[in-house]
Protein backbone atom coordinates (compact mmCIF):
# COMPACT_ATOMS: atom_id res chain seq x y z
CA UNK A 1 0.00 0.00 0.00
CA UNK A 2 1.23 3.32 -1.04
CA UNK A 3 1.81 5.99 1.75
CA UNK A 4 -0.16 9.15 2.17
CA UNK A 5 1.36 12.82 1.06
CA UNK A 6 2.12 14.86 3.74
CA UNK A 7 0.24 18.03 3.01
CA UNK A 8 -2.17 16.41 0.30
CA UNK A 9 -2.50 13.14 1.87
CA UNK A 10 -3.17 11.30 -1.78
CA UNK A 11 -1.21 8.01 -2.39
CA UNK A 12 2.71 8.39 -3.00
CA UNK A 13 3.77 6.54 -5.59
CA UNK A 14 7.53 5.22 -5.26
CA UNK A 15 8.36 7.21 -8.99
CA UNK A 16 7.20 10.45 -7.52
CA UNK A 17 8.10 9.92 -3.45
CA UNK A 18 10.22 12.11 -1.37
CA UNK A 19 10.95 10.73 1.80
CA UNK A 20 11.39 13.55 4.31
CA UNK A 21 10.67 14.92 7.92
CA UNK A 22 9.40 11.02 9.06
CA UNK A 23 7.14 11.82 6.10
CA UNK A 24 5.96 11.01 2.43
CA UNK A 25 5.69 13.79 -0.08
CA UNK A 26 5.13 14.24 -3.47
CA UNK A 27 7.66 16.91 -5.60
CA UNK A 28 4.59 18.90 -6.21
CA UNK A 29 3.82 18.96 -2.80
CA UNK A 30 7.07 20.04 -1.34
CA UNK A 31 6.74 23.49 -0.86
CA UNK A 32 7.30 26.39 1.99
CA UNK A 33 4.57 25.59 4.02
CA UNK A 34 4.45 29.63 3.73
CA UNK A 35 5.03 30.85 0.23
CA UNK A 36 4.49 27.23 -1.48
CA UNK A 37 7.98 27.95 -3.46
CA UNK A 38 9.03 24.58 -4.60
CA UNK A 39 11.71 22.69 -2.58
CA UNK A 40 14.15 20.00 -2.59
CA UNK A 41 16.71 17.97 -0.59
CA UNK A 42 19.24 20.64 -0.55
CA UNK A 43 17.12 24.12 -0.42
CA UNK A 44 14.18 22.88 2.32
CA UNK A 45 14.38 23.86 6.17
CA UNK A 46 12.84 21.40 8.21
CA UNK A 47 10.82 22.93 11.43
CA UNK A 48 8.16 20.92 13.42
CA UNK A 49 8.01 18.46 10.42
CA UNK A 50 7.19 20.88 8.06
CA UNK A 51 9.37 22.11 4.87
CA UNK A 52 9.92 26.06 5.13
CA UNK A 53 12.39 28.03 2.44
CA UNK A 54 15.55 29.92 3.69
CA UNK A 55 13.28 33.11 3.84
CA UNK A 56 10.27 31.81 5.63
CA UNK A 57 11.96 29.81 8.09
CA UNK A 58 10.35 30.46 11.70
CA UNK A 59 12.76 32.72 13.78
CA UNK A 60 13.18 31.06 17.27
CA UNK A 61 14.58 32.74 20.22
CA UNK A 62 16.53 29.58 21.70
CA UNK A 63 20.34 28.59 20.58
CA UNK A 64 20.48 24.92 21.34
CA UNK A 65 20.16 22.81 18.52
CA UNK A 66 18.69 19.70 19.07
CA UNK A 67 20.11 16.72 17.89
CA UNK A 68 17.50 15.05 16.13
CA UNK A 69 17.50 12.80 13.45
CA UNK A 70 16.93 15.33 10.88
CA UNK A 71 19.78 17.49 12.36
CA UNK A 72 21.98 14.96 12.57
CA UNK A 73 21.52 14.17 9.05
CA UNK A 74 21.97 17.63 7.86
CA UNK A 75 25.14 17.26 9.55
CA UNK A 76 26.25 14.98 7.79
CA UNK A 77 25.16 15.80 4.32
CA UNK A 78 26.82 19.22 4.88
CA UNK A 79 29.88 17.43 6.19
CA UNK A 80 30.02 15.42 3.35
CA UNK A 81 29.37 18.07 0.80
CA UNK A 82 32.51 20.34 2.89
CA UNK A 83 35.04 17.44 2.09
CA UNK A 84 34.19 17.01 -1.53
CA UNK A 85 34.48 20.97 -2.23
CA UNK A 86 37.75 20.67 -0.70
CA UNK A 87 39.22 17.97 -2.15
CA UNK A 88 37.78 19.69 -5.80
CA UNK A 89 39.51 22.73 -4.61
CA UNK A 90 42.89 21.63 -3.82
CA UNK A 91 42.95 19.74 -6.92
CA UNK A 92 42.34 22.30 -8.59
CA UNK A 93 44.69 24.50 -6.82
CA UNK A 94 47.88 21.48 -6.93
CA UNK A 95 50.52 23.11 -7.94
CA UNK A 96 49.63 26.46 -7.88
CA UNK A 97 49.26 28.02 -4.84
CA UNK A 98 52.47 26.38 -2.98
CA UNK A 99 54.31 23.34 -3.38
CA UNK A 100 56.58 20.86 -1.06
CA UNK A 101 59.80 22.30 -1.48
CA UNK A 102 62.26 19.67 -2.19
CA UNK A 103 65.46 19.10 -0.97
CA UNK A 104 67.35 18.78 -4.08
CA UNK A 105 71.00 19.23 -4.57
CA UNK A 106 70.39 22.72 -5.58
CA UNK A 107 68.79 23.64 -2.63
CA UNK A 108 71.39 22.07 -0.35
CA UNK A 109 73.96 24.53 -2.37
CA UNK A 110 72.19 27.20 -1.92
CA UNK A 111 71.64 26.28 1.43
CA UNK A 112 75.86 25.47 2.16
CA UNK A 113 76.39 28.97 0.29
CA UNK A 114 74.19 31.15 2.42
CA UNK A 115 75.66 29.41 5.84
CA UNK A 116 79.44 30.09 4.74
CA UNK A 117 78.22 33.82 3.89
CA UNK A 118 76.71 34.20 7.15
CA UNK A 119 79.98 32.23 8.73
CA UNK A 120 82.22 34.75 7.30
CA UNK A 121 79.77 37.70 8.20
CA UNK A 122 80.19 36.84 11.87
CA UNK A 123 83.70 36.21 11.52
CA UNK A 124 84.68 39.60 10.04
CA UNK A 125 82.08 41.03 13.34
CA UNK A 126 83.99 39.08 15.91
CA UNK A 127 87.61 40.65 14.99
CA UNK A 128 86.20 43.98 14.59
CA UNK A 129 84.93 43.80 18.08
CA UNK A 130 88.28 42.18 19.10
CA UNK A 131 90.07 45.13 17.87
CA UNK A 132 87.43 47.64 20.04
CA UNK A 133 87.08 45.84 22.84
CA UNK A 134 89.66 43.05 23.43
CA UNK A 135 93.21 44.31 22.16
CA UNK A 136 94.72 46.56 25.41
CA UNK A 137 94.64 50.32 24.67
CA UNK A 138 98.47 51.89 23.55
CA UNK A 139 99.98 53.57 26.35
CA UNK A 140 99.55 57.00 25.94
CA UNK A 141 102.49 58.62 23.96
CA UNK A 142 104.55 61.66 25.97
CA UNK A 143 103.41 65.16 24.88
CA UNK A 144 106.63 67.26 23.43
CA UNK A 145 107.50 70.08 25.14
CA UNK A 146 108.69 71.93 22.75
CA UNK A 147 107.28 72.62 19.43
CA UNK A 148 108.17 71.51 16.19
CA UNK A 149 109.97 73.93 13.23
CA UNK A 150 108.39 73.35 10.08
CA UNK A 151 110.03 70.18 8.17
CA UNK A 152 111.16 68.62 11.74
CA UNK A 153 110.38 65.31 11.87
CA UNK A 154 109.28 63.59 14.59
CA UNK A 155 112.30 62.45 16.99
CA UNK A 156 110.32 59.20 17.57
CA UNK A 157 109.66 58.02 13.94
CA UNK A 158 113.30 58.18 13.06
CA UNK A 159 114.46 54.54 13.14
CA UNK A 160 117.03 54.03 16.17
CA UNK A 161 120.29 52.56 14.50
CA UNK A 162 121.30 49.11 15.51
CA UNK A 163 118.61 46.36 16.42
CA UNK A 164 117.12 43.38 14.51
CA UNK A 165 115.07 42.01 17.27
CA UNK A 166 111.75 40.62 16.05
CA UNK A 167 108.22 40.65 17.17
CA UNK A 168 104.77 39.52 16.37
CA UNK A 169 101.73 41.33 16.25
CA UNK A 170 99.52 39.69 18.98
CA UNK A 171 96.16 41.76 18.28
CA UNK A 172 95.21 43.95 15.29
CA UNK A 173 95.69 48.09 15.66
CA UNK A 174 95.01 50.46 13.31
CA UNK A 175 97.53 53.77 13.15
CA UNK A 176 95.99 56.58 14.13
CA UNK A 177 99.06 58.97 13.03
CA UNK A 178 100.98 59.41 10.18
CA UNK A 179 104.27 57.80 11.60
CA UNK A 180 102.57 55.22 13.25
CA UNK A 181 102.28 51.08 11.39
CA UNK A 182 98.79 49.53 11.36
CA UNK A 183 99.11 45.95 12.69
CA UNK A 184 96.88 42.81 11.73
CA UNK A 185 97.12 39.68 14.21
CA UNK A 186 99.73 37.54 13.49
CA UNK A 187 101.96 40.11 11.47
CA UNK A 188 105.58 39.97 11.41
CA UNK A 189 107.86 43.32 12.82
CA UNK A 190 111.40 43.42 11.69
CA UNK A 191 114.41 45.64 13.18
CA UNK A 192 112.42 46.52 16.42
CA UNK A 193 113.64 48.79 18.76
CA UNK A 194 112.03 50.20 22.12
CA UNK A 195 111.69 53.80 22.09
CA UNK A 196 109.99 54.40 25.54
CA UNK A 197 108.04 52.05 27.67
CA UNK A 198 104.43 52.28 25.68
CA UNK A 199 105.91 52.69 22.08
CA UNK A 200 108.58 50.84 19.67
CA UNK A 201 109.90 51.54 16.70
CA UNK A 202 110.08 48.59 13.57
CA UNK A 203 109.11 47.39 10.11
CA UNK A 204 106.12 45.51 9.49
CA UNK A 205 107.16 42.83 6.84
CA UNK A 206 103.75 42.41 5.23
CA UNK A 207 103.43 45.62 4.38
CA UNK A 208 106.90 46.93 4.25
CA UNK A 209 105.65 49.64 6.41
CA UNK A 210 108.16 51.56 9.44
CA UNK A 211 107.07 53.50 12.35
CA UNK A 212 105.65 53.37 15.86
CA UNK A 213 103.23 50.60 16.93
CA UNK A 214 102.44 49.99 20.74
CA UNK A 215 104.29 47.68 22.72
CA UNK A 216 101.85 45.82 24.10
CA UNK A 217 100.28 44.65 20.80
CA UNK A 218 103.55 42.51 20.03
CA UNK A 219 105.40 39.57 22.09
CA UNK A 220 108.86 39.10 21.04
CA UNK A 221 109.83 35.99 18.55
Amino acid sequence: MNPPCGRCNKPVYPTEKINCLDKYWHKGCFSCEVCKMALSMQTYKGFEKKPYCTMHYPKTSFTIVTDTPENLRLKQQTMLNSQALYKEEFEKNKGKGFSVVVDTPEMQRLKKTQAQISDIKYHEEFEKSRIRSDAPPPENRQEEVQPFKPGQVHPAAVAPPGGGKRYQAMYSYMAAEADEVSLQEGDLILDVEQIDEGWMFGCNKRTGQRGLLPANYVRPV
